[in-house]
This record gives C-alpha cells, structure tokens and sequence, in this order.
C-alpha cells in the first residue's frame, strides 16, 4: 500500500478535479488503517505490541482508527468530513447523511474531498458496502481471513482424498484376491474417481438418499445395484434369472 500510494502521488493529474487528485491519498490511508484496526480488534491476528508499533510509527491514522471505536463512526472514511470547519454552514460532508435521508440525486454524490459514496454506520439496504466503489474500499482484513479459510479447506479435502484414495486401493487389493469376479457378484465396478469405503458414504450419505429416491421403484436390478454401492459391503451372493 505504500508502493501504491508513492505510484498514485506520481501519476499525472490531467482531467482530474483539483480535488479529485487527492482522492487515492485519503482513500489507501483509509484502507492502511482498516487492516491493521480489523486485524488486531476484530480478527485477533496481530499482537497489540506489533499494533502499537504501527501506530507510534504512523503506518496507520490513529486519530481515525479512535473514531471507529466509537458509535456512529464505525466505517468513518476520513477525519476531515466531521469537521465542520471545512464546509459550509458549520456542517459534515454528504458521506455522512445516512442512506435513507437522502434523495435521489444525493444517493449519487460523493465526498468532493475523500472520494466517498457514504460512511453513515447504517445497514440500510442499497447503502454501498464499499464506500469509495472502487478496490480503496475493500476490506484486506476479511479478504485475508477468507483466503486463509479457503486454504485450509482446500488441504482438507486434498487429505481427505488421499485417505479415501489409499482405502480404495485397499479395496481393490482385496477384491482381486476373490475367486468370484465383480461382474458376477456385485455388479459393475465403479467408476474411476470414486471414493470408495465407509468414509465416503458417511460424507456424501445425504446425496445418496437424495439419488435413491429419484430411482425407479420397479426397476429391482438398479434398486440392487445403488444398494450394493452404497452399502459398501459384500452382499450375499443371488441366482440370478434370465
């Protein structure tokens, strides 16, 4: 974020507002501050040494992290549109009004300093989620914990697979060694990819019932056959007819 805010000061202001070139600035300092609020406050994932660290060195806008501890400032975007000496009449930006009091045309103003749409801590429907719309209004904080989640999820399952892959060999091995065949006793084999054992069946046992009851109650061959493969075991062997 600091690279980002040096590149956005850099760039060229052309067919910019005289106001709008500041927008990036307000906006990055916002999101600075945000993540470190959200990872020491909400998601507990840094220690208060490393916070009071980023705040004695200003990496982050302390004045404004101590406005969302209180009510009514939760999603503040910047110090600057509370002040009243800075508009007219003694007032706050219009990023401040909530949702439902504005009008039509209102709805599509944003702070001319800060770039904001609207920071009234509300959850009014059709009140923007990202007050600034655009990737500066982003929560890195949950972004990084659902990133973290997902990962994990990710290596549970590929350790689930594995389980069930090494279970299926184990399968097969003992199947081979039979002097009946599986055509003959148990039907055809599955096919290639599906997880076999008691394991499989208790995780996907709710899809199965699902499959069983959109089966053909007359057909008893394939009535036989989903049983046998979601039993899992070896059933009694059957005469069959032609």
């Amino acid at each position: 974020l600091e690279a980002e805010l040096r590149d956005r000061v850099k760039e060229s202001n052309a067919n910019k507002r005289k106001t709008e070139a500041m927008w990036p600035i307000h906006q990055i300092n916002w999101q600075k501050s945000r993540y470190v609020y959200d990872m020491y406050y909400t998601y507990h994932r840094i220690t208060k040494q490393v916070y009071d660290y980023c705040t004695s060195q200003k990496l982050v806008d302390a004045p404004l992290i101590a406005k969302w501890k209180k009510p009514g400032y939760e999603r503040l975007c910047s110090t600057y549109v509370i002040n009243p000496t800075n508009y007219k009449f003694g007032t706050t930006s219009i990023c401040r009004v909530p949702w439902k009091d504005r009008s039509d045309e209102q709805k599509k103003a944003r702070d001319p300093t800060t770039g904001c749409m609207g920071c009234a801590s509300s959850n009014e429907a059709g009140q923007p989620r990202n007050i600034f719309g655009n990737k500066y209004g982003q929560n890195l904080a949950a972004v990084q914990v659902a990133r973290e989640k997902r990962m994990k999820e990710l290596e549970r399952m590929k350790a689930e697979q594995a389980a069930a892959r090494a279970q299926q060999d184990d399968d097969e091995g003992d199947e081979e060694t039979d002097d009946e065949t599986d055509d003959e006793d148990y039907g055809p084999s599955p096919a290639a990819g599906v997880w076999a054992g008691s394991q499989r069946l208790q995780e996907e046992s709710e899809v199965i019932a699902e499959n069983d009851e959109e089966a053909d109650d007359g057909d008893n061959d394939n009535d036989d056959d989903d049983d046998d493969d979601d039993d899992g075991e070896r059933p009694n062997k059957k005469v069959r007819t032609d």
